[in-house]
């Protein structure tokens, strides 16, 4: 796959619509966001004229060539250049599982797929898998059958689903759940693969997956593997 991205954004509460309305002026139509708590401490806070408030955290699906228009945009209209106006960085998506799902997530914005990318030597792949509230447990278990280990669930709300029926036929609630799970690269695809078949977008969890590379773990021997000291 070419340049694409997972943009995830940490802002303010406050200024999170005016974060979006910047994406959906580039054709980032499609996003999912949670809230968080900022952990800096008061004299940080303090020195940046802050307030210690309530967090956003906002991921997308980008091309390259939005996002340069996007942090162009970021910097004239937000001054994100500027320390407390809020944090955005890029994770390189290696698949998304289906085309269409892939259309979806990218919304307005124009992209020719290409081969699958991925780091050079990752063992692990982080899937993040988008389902509607309460279908995590039918995901967790196609994914587990598998060979996933486990999984992490965050609740999220969606903005822009309305596109969904267009693509699928069907009608997609704005709560939302994502499942975070780490895997090995060379069993990533089955999973995808599973998750598609049992909770995908024709489905009623709606579901939607695609990888990140991960350089590096710990923590995530197999037991049949033999330890190795990595320092």
């Amino acid at each position: 796959m070419r340049a694409l991205y997972w943009m995830i954004t940490v802002t303010g509460r406050c200024t999170e619509e005016e974060f979006l309305a910047i994406y959906r002026q580039n054709g980032v139509g499609v996003s999912f966001s949670t809230s968080g708590i900022g952990t800096a401490d008061s004299k940080t806070l303090e020195c940046l004229g802050l307030k210690q408030t309530g967090r956003m955290v906002i991921g997308a699906l980008v091309t390259q060539e939005a996002w340069e228009n996007i942090l162009r945009e970021l910097a004239l209209q937000l001054e994100i250049d500027m320390p407390g106006n809020g944090c955005v960085f890029l994770v390189p998506v290696s698949s998304v599982g289906g085309k269409k799902q892939l259309y979806f997530l990218l919304g307005e914005q124009a992209f020719e797929v290409g081969e699958e990318s991925s780091l050079k030597g990752t063992e692990y792949e982080l899937l993040v898998v988008v389902t509607n509230r309460g279908y995590t447990s039918a995901v967790m278990e196609a994914a587990r059958r598998q060979g996933a280990r486990g999984g992490t669930i965050i609740h999220a709300k969606g903005q822009g689903l309305e596109r969904f029926e267009v693509f699928f036929g069907m009608s997609l609630v704005n709560e939302k759940e994502i499942v975070l799970i780490v895997t090995t690269s060379s069993t990533k695809n089955q999973i995808m693969q599973a998750i598609m078949d049992k909770t995908g977008p024709d489905t009623k969890a709606g579901s939607l997956v695609f990888s990140l590379p991960v350089s590096q773990t710990v923590g995530m021997r197999l037991e049949e593997e033999p330890k190795t000291k990595t320092w």
